[in-house]
């Protein structure tokens, strides 16, 4: 098992190092999770707190489709029905969520105001990154809310992501892949900083 699915772990251990240097994320919470076939690929819980986003492939969960773990070293995060409930509804059209703590997003995220596109390049997640309803971190309520919020936006993932806030939170990626998922984040929390600057300019 571990040697099928090893280099993709490897990926997301990387990007998760990235995202925590880039203050994509924090010590607090954040996750990324692919969907290979009949499993998920997810960060354990505490990657931030415990691990300081230094994570090695074996943290990187293998769970099965029921959320439930088959290979890894940590424990299953509490945002898993969020990960679970939109790549088990989208794929194979999606096959990667990453949700950060980014740092200038969540300034939209506590006031719950929309992140306004600045750049050509937010663009193409729409004139404004929405909020989902409010509903406590790591709930099934969420996990509906998210559900409902990317399926509408579905073009939006086969050609790269939908990104979608959700109050006093963070930012939630839907992507065709990983790589698309660690660019939209980029690119929204960049448009986020332009907003906040731009008040300044």
């Amino acid at each position: 098992m571990s040697e099928n699915y090893w280099e993709m772990r490897k990926q997301i251990a990387e990007i998760g190092k990235v995202m925590y240097n880039r203050l994509l994320t924090d010590a607090a919470g954040g996750n990324i999770s692919v969907r290979i076939g009949d499993v998920i690929l997810m960060t354990p819980r505490f990657a931030g707190s415990k691990w300081h986003w230094d994570l090695k492939p074996e943290n990187v969960l293998v769970l099965n489709l029921n959320s439930e773990r088959i290979e890894g070293e940590g424990e299953v995060s509490r945002e898993v029905r969020v990960h679970a409930d939109l790549l088990n509804n989208f794929y194979p059209d999606a096959t990667a969520v990453v949700h950060g703590h980014a740092r200038n997003s969540l300034v939209f995220c506590s006031v719950q105001k929309p992140i306004p596109s600045m750049l050509y390049s937010t663009d193409k997640f729409g004139k404004e990154i929405g909020f989902v309803p409010d509903a406590p971190a790591h709930t099934q309520d969420l996990a509906n809310h998210m559900v409902a919020a990317m399926a509408p936006q579905i073009e939006r993932v086969k050609k790269q992501a939908a990104v979608m806030l959700a109050p006093r939170h963070g930012v939630f990626v839907l992507a065709k892949d990983l790589e698309a998922g660690y660019d939209a984040i980029d690119r929204v929390e960049m448009g986020a900083y332009c907003a906040l600057m731009s008040k300044l300019a």
